[in-house]
């Protein structure tokens, strides 16, 4: 049985306007709005199906600058009924002067700021699949794009396009990307913008995958007690209720699992079905010693509202769980969703994160910025709200070559990140999944990159430079090898926290990519 539906009565107002400045700024009640996302199946019930959303009407322009919030609604929530009339508004007013970036892509170039700041425009227009990816890569890649970084050379925009869909065939992770995150690209030079690097795979960068990378790299199958739940430090566990994103990442470590079948891979999916949430809610209750949960997938954003507050309560009312946090790469790819107070799903966030402080326990949000080009006022704005409500969010980035391994892109997000009261907490070197061997960087790289950024910001906003070991030995500090050959491009770890499935005292080997360094 779904719990009910805890009412808070906090609101968080926001600072002064400045005098003259067109805004927005939400007031009123909130309507439970639910994402449409085709991946995730029918209502959560008892009978094992899977979950379905659906819109409900959202706040409406006023024409004064002003956004009108509909009136309450009731909504049914497996078998309670309940009354939405306590609304987290946005902390601080969106000043109307800032710079509508998107409109800079020709497709988007008529989309006014109502429209970019709708999280359900968002979900209508991601582009999703190869079709979708041809028409839009056809309307916004100029006649000639440069094909080396220096320009010299070029290319039409048919040659950039048919590497993309090339890649696209050869890859193991399908094409999904927000609106948010496509407007973020140069697109007169996509073939080197980093955000491209990250989510359309070119063929022609390809190469060979190293002979030790694999699918599922971290053995998170092999250390799964339950379907859907990775077991594998004492005290923590990993939740994996859907494997659907808000965009896909080309490097994924679950691409054994997340998201669609593509040409290469036929995924494992995790459906998000009651039977399998109730498995492993009675796993994760009948281990004393678990206090640390963590909820990804997939990713959190893609659970509705009343989801996450099941997800959230269930972890909270459980003695044993002092911990959790949610796992989501929804305030890179799509931070509108947090602003549109017509959506449902931050405010079930701070909910939760107040349930959870009041039960003395903590909750927070994970999120997943690579670059300094992912962050906008958007971001900023969404990231204050959340500050001002009290919800603690870090960051995990990863090292991607020509993407951010160097000083000044690394150096530049984590002080923006930072500003923003993001807490800077990983930066994970590149996992040993198949077809990535592109992104991969050499165990040095990130030893150096360590070694310079030390002492350039506070302790405390310094992230930890850490290695997830091949074969589930968990992370691992980068500079904590027993033994790191350079000329073999071999380097070895132990764990001695992780002692499941036979692995006290094992040794665990991570390879430098073979290509060019």
């Amino acid at each position: 049985m779904l719990s009910k539906i805890a009412q808070s009565k906090h609101l968080f107002g926001g600072p002064a306007v400045t005098p003259g400045l067109k805004v927005f700024r939400s007031a009123g009640s909130l309507p439970r709005h639910r994402a449409q996302v085709t991946d995730v199946g029918k209502a959560l019930d008892t009978d094992g199906s899977t979950i379905s959303p659906l819109f409900n009407t959202g706040a409406t322009p006023t024409g004064e600058g002003f956004y009108r919030p509909p009136p309450p609604v009731q909504e049914r929530v497996g078998d309670y009924q309940a009354t939405n009339t306590n609304p987290h508004p946005v902390a601080t007013a969106i000043a109307m002067h800032r710079d509508e970036f998107w409109r800079k892509v020709p497709v988007w170039q008529d989309v006014s700021a109502d429209e970019f700041l709708s999280y359900r425009w968002s979900v209508a227009n991601t582009v999703q699949g190869s079709a979708k990816l041809l028409k839009f890569l056809q309307a916004v890649v100029p006649e000639l794009v440069p094909l080396d970084k220096s320009g010299t050379q070029m290319q039409t925009r048919e040659e950039f396009i048919k590497d993309v869909l090339d890649g696209v065939t050869a890859a193991t992770m399908a094409i999904r990307m927000t609106p948010y995150i496509l407007s973020r690209v140069n697109w007169e030079d996509p073939r080197h913008d980093p955000i491209v690097r990250q989510f359309l795979p070119m063929k022609s960068l390809l190469m060979p995958d190293h002979p030790k990378l694999a699918l599922d790299s971290l053995h998170e199958t092999a250390d799964s007690p339950v379907k859907g739940l990775v077991h594998r430090y004492p005290d923590k566990a990993l939740f994996l209720p859907t494997s659907v994103c808000p965009t896909y990442c080309m490097f994924c470590t679950r691409s054994y699992a997340v998201g669609a079948d593509t040409d290469t891979v036929t995924k494992a999916s995790l459906k998000p079905t009651r039977r399998r949430w109730e498995d492993a809610f009675a796993y994760i209750e009948s281990q004393p010693g678990l206090h640390d949960i963590v909820v990804s997938g997939g990713d959190s954003y893609y659970l509705q509202p009343e989801q996450l507050r099941l997800i959230g309560e269930r972890l909270i009312s459980m003695p044993n769980i002092k911990r959790f946090r949610f796992a989501s790469k929804g305030l890179a790819v799509a931070p509108t969703r947090v602003l549109d107070e017509s959506d449902g799903w931050v405010n079930a966030l701070i909910d939760i994160s107040n349930q959870a402080k009041r039960a003395g326990k903590a909750m927070a949000w994970h999120t997943h910025f690579n670059h300094p080009n992912e962050i906008s006022w958007i971001t900023s704005e969404a990231s204050q709200k959340l500050f001002e409500a009290g919800v603690m969010v870090r960051n995990q980035a990863v090292l991607l070559r020509d993407v951010n391994d160097n000083f000044e892109t690394m150096s530049k997000l984590i002080r923006q990140l930072a500003d923003n009261n993001i807490f800077p907490y990983y930066v994970y070197q590149c996992d040993m999944v198949e077809r990535v061997e592109h992104l991969r960087t050499p165990l040095q790289t990130i030893l150096d990159l360590e070694a310079r950024m030390r002492g350039f910001i506070a302790g405390f906003m310094m992230p930890s430079f850490v290695v997830d070991l091949p074969g589930g030995g968990g992370k691992r500090l980068a500079c904590s090898f027993q033994s790191y050959d350079r000329g073999t491009g071999i380097s070895k770890y132990t764990a001695p926290a992780v002692t499941g499935r036979d692995k006290e005292n094992k040794v665990y080997e991570y390879y430098d990519p073979i290509g060019p360094p």
